[in-house]
């Protein structure tokens, strides 16, 4: 059973996030950002309330930027996706969950170490350039399903 109900045009979106997110990162950085995406569909806590659909992830709104930086900067983001990325997106939509995204609220690349904290929440992990982020601890339990 899959973590979220989803549509092949879910996973073409998702696919193309994914790809502009981190395709420098290879297939597992590409993951990782799918396990987010997941995550904050199921979270429905802190920032990530009333997140019901793949597109409501991608195109949520924080402040008065996209939460994803991909959606109004990136040109990876709005080509055609392609079938090694949909793979993967529908691999993070079904099953896959791994250290350091497994739970990961929050991800980005700071251009410098690490910080041990991004908006409050504790450091889960690094893969490659990206620093991944998981909420505190009783603060977002669907998460962890």
């Amino acid at each position: 059973m899959p973590r979220v109900s989803y549509r092949s045009s879910d996973v073409d979106l998702m696919a193309r996030m994914m790809r502009a997110e981190a395709e420098a990162e290879g297939n597992q950085g590409m993951l990782y950002v799918g396990n987010v995406i997941v995550n904050r569909l199921k979270a429905n806590c802190l920032d990530f309330q009333n997140l019901r659909t793949v597109p409501h992830v991608i195109y949520q709104i924080q402040g008065n930027n996209y939460a994803f930086e991909a959606v109004q900067k990136g040109t990876l983001f709005y080509q055609k996706p392609r079938e090694a990325e949909r793979r993967l997106a529908r691999q993070a939509l079904n099953y896959w969950r791994q250290h350091p995204g497994k739970y990961a609220l929050w991800y980005f690349n700071p251009y410098a170490p690490c910080p041990p904290t991004w908006y409050g929440q504790p450091f889960a992990g690094q893969y490659k350039n990206h620093c991944f982020y998981e909420p505190r601890p009783g603060t977002c339990d669907p998460v962890y399903t």
